[in-house]
């Protein structure tokens, strides 16, 4: 049987159009947590020909909303920052794990490490979310 995190995450995705279009594969989520991967491609290099800073950091953005929102309240993003620490290049799989590392009523805080091919630190992303009083399993998941 599938958690509520699980049904949470999975609607979620169902209408993100931008983690689909990233590609991004779900490998794991439970309440404050998530760990996700991704293939870089070609397109989302820039003229360096290393991945746009955008990439590893939407990765790091998708991680910390599926982790906060599968604690089944609706969560947003209020406050983001990423730290790149080495270059990605096309074909580069990158893994993006977020971590719960303070939660409240209103505001939970994360941090994202992403990793190269289960490897070494790419990049640090600190996000912090507001908690709204909506819920998800009210919206039928």
């Amino acid at each position: 049987m599938e958690s509520n995190a699980g049904k949470i995450v999975g609607q979620m995705m169902e209408k993100d159009f931008f983690s689909q279009w990233l590609g991004i594969q779900l490998l794991e989520t439970k309440e404050g947590f998530c760990r996700l991967s991704m293939t870089i491609r070609e397109e989302m290099c820039n003229g360096f020909s290393i991945a746009h800073g955008g990439i590893a950091y939407s990765l790091a953005d998708s991680a910390v909303a599926f982790a906060s929102n599968a604690h089944g309240r609706h969560a947003v993003s209020i406050e983001t920052s990423i730290s790149h620490i080495r270059p990605l290049m096309a074909g580069d799989v990158i893994t993006a794990i977020a971590t719960e590392k303070s939660i409240s009523n209103k505001i939970a805080i994360y941090e994202v490490q992403v990793v190269k091919d289960n490897g070494p630190l790419v990049a640090l992303f600190k996000g912090t979310v507001y908690r709204k009083n909506t819920e998800w399993l009210n919206e039928s998941v």
